[in-house]
């Protein structure tokens, strides 16, 4: 007979310990999930604000370029790289016309004052740092043009300033009446009209670079968009399968549950009277679930306890002390609040009847 009950203590052991590890896989499982949602969310909200900050244009002029989009995307995208490679080989080209520019000014007969860095030491121009912020010449604009590193010009319009600040440089250090003024303003002049001739492949060049930064972008962004709608249609499953799962596990618990005393019951019928008029909609919603013929929006419920089925009431049973605890926070704030303001308005009170006393006193 010992025996028998011991096994019997076992295999209730056992089965908590199932019932408590399934339960904290659920756990685990809705922490992800919640997580998951989130990222969802502030996704969907970050493209909201997007949208709201980009709101010129009608719906329909909206629509059609989302409809641009998405038939671009089903088009085979090119690759970045190659992208990255073939502005790489446009601006090369660039680069090699504007050395031919640069070339030719190079050649000129008044050049050579602007050929090396100025000799500052050896021409004893004590000011010309404070003069000159950013000295600039063509010996280094050509080795920053060749170079390997960091330093390599990105794009033509950086040569064409540092070309340009060579002659400005010589034109504020100089007198305007002295040889080098004259010689830098007039290179100048020739190297802005052999510029302009270069400045419409330069203009073309990036036009077509912003616009393609911007399909790549909207490519991209077309993408998180088609990787976040299939994220949220596995998580919606995901939830359904997890809440299937809870309430079939929740049913196999309060099947286990005994039977529900008379006591009981008349506490748990004195609970309901103290629920909130929309926790009561809920409880009756749960008695709803289980007795189809239970109208749970009638204006008048009349509730037998005695005709519930176990797992209905402790369903209830659950949801009460739940429902009722959330009640007693509340009121307890509620009540920490008014407590609070209470004791201000009696400080407030004491201060000023201490001020009119004063005064009177004075």
């Amino acid at each position: 007979m010992i025996m028998g009950t011991m096994d019997s203590v076992t295999d209730e052991s056992k089965e908590v310990e199932i019932f408590k590890h399934q339960f904290d896989e659920m756990v685990a499982k809705v922490d992800e999930l919640e997580q998951r949602v989130n990222e969802i969310s502030q996704f969907y909200s970050s493209i909201s604000k997007k949208q709201s900050n980009n709101s010129k244009g009608s719906s329909v002029m909206k629509e059609r370029e989302k409809e641009k989009q998405i038939a671009n995307a089903k088009k085979l995208p090119q690759d970045p790289a190659r992208r990255e490679a073939a502005a790489a080989k446009r601006m090369q080209e660039l680069m090699r016309q504007f050395s031919t520019i640069l070339r030719q000014i190079m050649q000129h007969k008044w050049a050579w004052p602007f050929m090396q860095p100025v000799d500052v030491e050896g021409l004893g121009l004590h000011d010309y740092y404070e003069v000159i912020e950013k000295p600039m010449d063509f010996s280094t604009i050509k080795n920053q043009m060749e170079a390997t590193d960091g330093t390599r010009y990105k794009n033509v319009r950086e040569v064409f300033a540092d070309v340009q600040l060579v002659f400005k440089n010589a034109m504020t250090y100089n007198d305007e009446k002295s040889d080098v003024y004259v010689m830098a303003e007039t290179l100048l002049s020739k190297f802005k009209d052999k510029w302009l001739q270069l400045l419409p492949k330069v203009i073309e060049e990036e036009t077509r670079l912003k616009e393609e930064e911007a399909e790549a972008q909207a490519d991209m962004q077309l993408a998180q968009e088609v990787a976040t709608a299939k994220l949220a249609r596995h998580t919606s499953i995901e939830l359904c399968d997890l809440d299937s799962h809870l309430e079939e596990l929740r049913e196999i618990i309060v099947q286990k549950c005994r039977k529900m005393t008379t006591e009981e019951k008349r506490k748990l019928g004195s609970g309901l009277s103290r629920l909130s008029p929309e926790d009561l909609n809920k409880a009756l919603e749960i008695i709803a679930q289980r007795n189809p013929n239970f109208q749970a929006t009638a204006e008048e419920v009349d509730l037998d306890m005695d005709a519930q089925s176990e797992s209905t009431l402790w369903r209830l049973k659950f949801f009460v002390r739940s429902a009722l605890e959330a009640q007693a926070k509340t009121t307890a704030i509620k009540g920490q609040e008014n407590s609070k303001r209470k004791r201000e308005i009696c400080d407030a009170l004491a201060k000023t009847a201490k001020k009119r006393s004063k005064r009177l006193s004075s």
